[in-house]
């Protein structure tokens, strides 16, 4: 992030040791913010690991790389997400499955977050967003529509003195009669409020 110029603002509650840390997309960047704010794992769609040095850098991060529409697999991510949510470690996702502009939150996909719901840990909105140090909407680190890796960094680059802000709210805990498809539904509601969507 001191490379390319960005501040982290984190703000609001702590992160909890050992919860999923469920966030909003916008860019490539919101890896490195998150594990800023709190070292994690991530689960990422399975092309990424081929992407140019961010693929070298995710996998050397404990990444979780998920291909999507094998239920065989998705049953082994489950597992590995468990087994780092009992060691105490943070699992991020990002529940949209896609990136966006920031400006709002697409629906969340329900599945992602039913690991923790599976073995009781806790699920931790985390709402991202960029800003101009006026403190201002920034859209130069979005990684949406038909722009490319190098033209997003470009952007990047470009911007002056950004600000990735971090909102974290309260852990949501899981229990006894949580379902997933009501937990991403409060996680994504509490998002979208503290982006201001």
């Amino acid at each position: 992030l001191g490379i390319l110029g960005l501040r982290l603002q984190l703000e609001g509650a702590p992160i909890a040791p050992g919860a999923m840390l469920v966030a909003n997309h916008i860019s490539w960047l919101d890896i490195f913010v998150i594990n800023a704010a709190s070292p994690s794992a991530f689960v990422s769609k399975a092309e990424v690991r081929d992407w140019p040095l961010i693929g070298w850098l995710a996998a050397r991060n404990d990444t979780i790389f998920l291909r999507r529409g094998s239920r065989g697999h998705a049953r082994i991510i489950n597992a590995e997400i468990a087994a780092l949510l009992d060691a105490g470690r943070n699992v991020a996702i990002f529940p949209e499955g896609t990136t966006t502009d920031g400006s709002h939150v697409l629906h969340f996909h329900a599945a992602l977050p039913q690991p923790a719901v599976a073995c009781g840990h806790a699920v931790q909105p985390l709402a991202l967003s960029y800003r101009n140090p006026d403190g201002s909407y920034s859209r130069a680190p979005a990684y949406d529509g038909e722009l490319s890796l190098g033209q997003c960094t470009a952007n990047i680059i470009a911007a002056r003195e950004l600000v990735a802000r971090v909102t974290v709210s309260a852990p949501i805990e899981t229990g006894e009669g949580v379902d997933r498809r009501s937990l991403a539904q409060q996680a994504r509601a509490t998002i979208m409020r503290d982006i201001g969507a």
